[in-house]
């Protein structure tokens, strides 16, 4: 068959970790092109260079194939801000996450929650990916911090780096919009967030 090609081709011959993470880019891709709606195993295939009993070794189904896709998508858009101070670091992470929703990876995850719903093992995967890369921005401007000396290291709470993003959260969903004004953002960072981690310094800390 002509999409054995690349799989049969002496030089090109691709196996093992290669061969998955070119699956992987090329569904990363089709994600990013057509959402999880046009996603198949078939444009996949033929993206990667590949066939399609290559990819259902290792996926199952474009379910499965799709939350690993993704999981790639958000590890590569992991580069927290580094503006030199908390206040500054928190400021841009929350105003990235304000837009994210409605950003192209944020129309992915909103496809992929839609599609894979009945999948209750995938579901779960897929929040959980989603809740690990949006926790570890938040740490890593965290860590940056108490090494700035800007911040104690009794901060460096998963549920305490992140109450800024829970805070997004509830007023995006209780407001019912996509995302929040910049005043509210500046007022979750000014008026909870920093407060609350300079209440977690140590006493004579901050």
């Amino acid at each position: 068959m002509a999409g054995d090609g690349a799989e049969r081709t002496g030089a090109t011959r691709r196996r093992g970790a290669a061969l998955e993470q070119a699956i992987l880019r090329a569904a990363a891709d089709e994600l990013l092109e057509s959402g999880y709606a046009g996603l198949t195993m078939d444009r996949v295939a033929r993206r990667a260079g590949t066939n399609k009993n290559a990819i259902y070794r290792r996926w199952p189904n474009r379910a499965a194939l799709g939350v690993a896709a993704y999981r790639q998508l958000a590890v590569a858009n992991l580069d927290p801000p580094d503006t030199g101070e908390l206040r500054g670091d928190a400021l841009e992470l929350l105003r990235r996450a304000n837009c994210h929703w409605t950003s192209p990876l944020g129309e992915v995850l909103r496809g992929l929650l839609s599609g894979v719903g009945e999948e209750p093992e995938l579901l779960a995967q897929l929040q959980e990916q989603a809740g690990a890369a949006g926790t570890a921005g938040w740490l890593t401007v965290l860590d940056r911090a108490v090494a700035r000396g800007q911040a104690s290291p009794e901060a460096r709470h998963p549920r305490v780096a992140t109450v800024a993003l829970a805070l997004l959260r509830n007023e995006i969903i209780t407001r019912g919009v996509a995302s929040a004004p910049d005043d509210v953002l500046v007022e979750i960072v000014d008026e909870v967030y920093l407060p609350l981690l300079r209440g977690r310094a140590r006493p004579g800390v901050g």
